[in-house]
């Protein structure tokens, strides 16, 4: 059977209160909903259950029984980025890593194999928890052999310590005798069970379950089954985050700062926007320039506050490019961000804000107007044509439409020229096959066709052959052979 440890950081976020408030680490401390007196406890030490204080009292409840009760509101961003730290950390002690998702602080962690680079499962986990104090963290480790049982005999232990398991009746016998009021329970009930006189796993095994359901709810009887051992699940690690980084390689060397920021954009965009799905802001941003010639930069730049404003990063980018005075051409940019748990104020900005700005879209067509005429923008509109030059016509444009983005799948696109261009004439020898567009260009490869257009009796006879032609570069050409006038032509490309 496969081994697997349950690290339970004791009221998790109570210990990132006291990170955040050492001067409290020796008298009754909680951490509270929200800075009121009447909002509920929701995580508390050992010294405040022993004045009789329990989660889910109301922090004016708790006074009552502590007077010199410190209490705290810790945040949920602040939580996401402890439980991030944690794993790091865990993840060198072996891959499988799983975050409890209802209960902040308590990790699982697979054992396979571990004992084969140890010399023993009790020294590996002693040196999980010496890990973990090292960031400043107690944390109890229990190794076991099911998920339950490693959980609620890591939440029954008072203080850090390691415990193993020798085998799983030793495991079960002791995880019998551990009392509900260790494990996370809603608090009505709890004091519903304490009221039957159920105050340990095993009083909890004596119940129905069907009554159980009824009576307590659902909560209670997953509780029921697992403590049954009815949900045996291995470890379900979660997926380590890929580093945000993005790059881009310039064609030529590129010293304009406005080129190199509209770059810089293009890739600060997607970052910003993955962040933002890991519901995270960004710290910090990594700017590595390569040049032509010469050694490159590699600069950090930190915005006053954790943000997902692309034009604030943008800003602090071009007073860094301006101070930088560069000798050389930039040939390569690479982007990276590090982010940190997002405010909800944060998220909804960069969700509700809109990538354009409709206002700027009309002045800006307008200055084109008014420098080239009233047909400068334009787009293309499809409209009925026998050939593939007239399936097309180029109409005045007021205002782009709504953005309407949806998922699809990348597909080959055929770019059409406005009007067919004629190659020149094949030669009688060819010395390294046909070049479509003379002796500079690369040889064709492969032809796919052909694909014939005929007819237009109505205006002017059209015997076309079309082609797909294939390089040596890897270009996909399109093009046909008009019967009538004995050329080749180049229609488009696909790309």
């Amino acid at each position: 059977m496969d081994r697997l440890a349950c690290i339970d950081l004791k009221a998790f976020p109570l210990q990132l209160l006291l990170r955040r408030e050492p001067a409290w680490a020796k008298r009754p401390v909680a951490v509270v909903e929200e800075d009121k007196p009447n909002a509920h406890i929701r995580w508390l030490n050992e010294r405040a259950r022993e004045c009789g204080i329990l989660p889910g009292m109301r922090y004016a409840a708790g006074l009552a029984l502590a007077a010199d009760l410190c209490a705290g509101v810790v945040s949920g961003a602040d939580i996401e980025k402890g439980i991030a730290l944690v794993a790091k950390r865990l993840r060198e002690f072996g891959p499988d890593v799983e975050p409890c998702a209802h209960e902040p602080g308590v990790f699982w962690l697979g054992a396979r194999g571990m004992d084969l680079l140890f010399p023993s499962l009790r020294l590996w986990a002693v040196r999980v928890r010496a890990a973990l104090e090292r960031i400043d963290l107690s944390a109890g480790v229990v190794v076991g052999f099911e998920r339950f049982f490693t959980y609620a005999l890591a939440r029954s232990l008072r203080d850090s310590r390691t415990f193993v398991l020798k085998d799983p009746t030793e495991e079960r016998a002791r995880a019998r005798r551990v009392p509900l009021n260790r494990l996370h329970l809603a608090p009505a009930v709890r004091d519903g069970l304490f009221a039957l006189g159920i105050q340990t796993i095993g009083d909890l095994f004596r119940l129905p379950p069907a009554g159980l359901r009824e009576r307590f709810g659902d909560d209670a009887y997953r509780l029921w089954r697992a403590a049954r051992g009815e949900d045996r699940l291995p470890v379900q690690p979660e997926a380590e985050d890929e580093p945000l980084r993005e790059e881009v390689v310039l064609d030529d060397g590129e010293r304009d700062l406005t080129r190199l920021l509209f770059s810089i954009k293009r890739l600060l965009d997607p970052l910003l926007s993955r962040l933002a799905a890991r519901r995270q802001a960004l710290a910090c941003l990594g700017l590595e320039l390569k040049l032509e010639r010469g050694p490159g930069h590699a600069e950090q730049l930190r915005p006053a506050d954790p943000t997902l404003d692309a034009r604030q990063l943008l800003d602090l980018v071009l007073l860094r490019l301006e101070a930088l005075r560069l000798g050389a051409g930039v040939i390569e940019i690479a982007v990276s961000a590090q982010g940190i748990g997002a405010t909800r104020e944060q998220l909804e900005l960069f969700r509700e804000q809109p990538r354009r700005d409709p206002a700027a879209q009309k002045r800006a067509f307008a200055r084109l107007r008014a420098e080239f005429g009233d047909h400068a923008v334009v787009f293309a509109g499809l409209r009925e044509g026998h050939l593939p030059e007239a399936s097309f016509a180029w109409t005045p444009l007021g205002a782009l439409p709504r953005a309407r983005p949806r998922l699809c799948r990348r597909t080959l696109v055929r770019r059409l020229r406005a009007a067919p261009y004629a190659l020149p004439r094949r030669p009688r020898h060819e010395e390294d096959g046909w070049q479509l567009r003379g002796r500079d260009d690369a040889a064709v490869e492969d032809l796919h066709g052909p694909y014939v257009v005929s007819g237009g009796w109505w205006r002017s006879e059209v015997s076309r052959e079309y082609y797909f032609a294939r390089t040596r570069k890897g270009e996909w050409l399109w093009v046909y052979c008009d019967k009538r006038r004995r050329r080749w032509y180049l229609q488009g490309r696909v790309e």
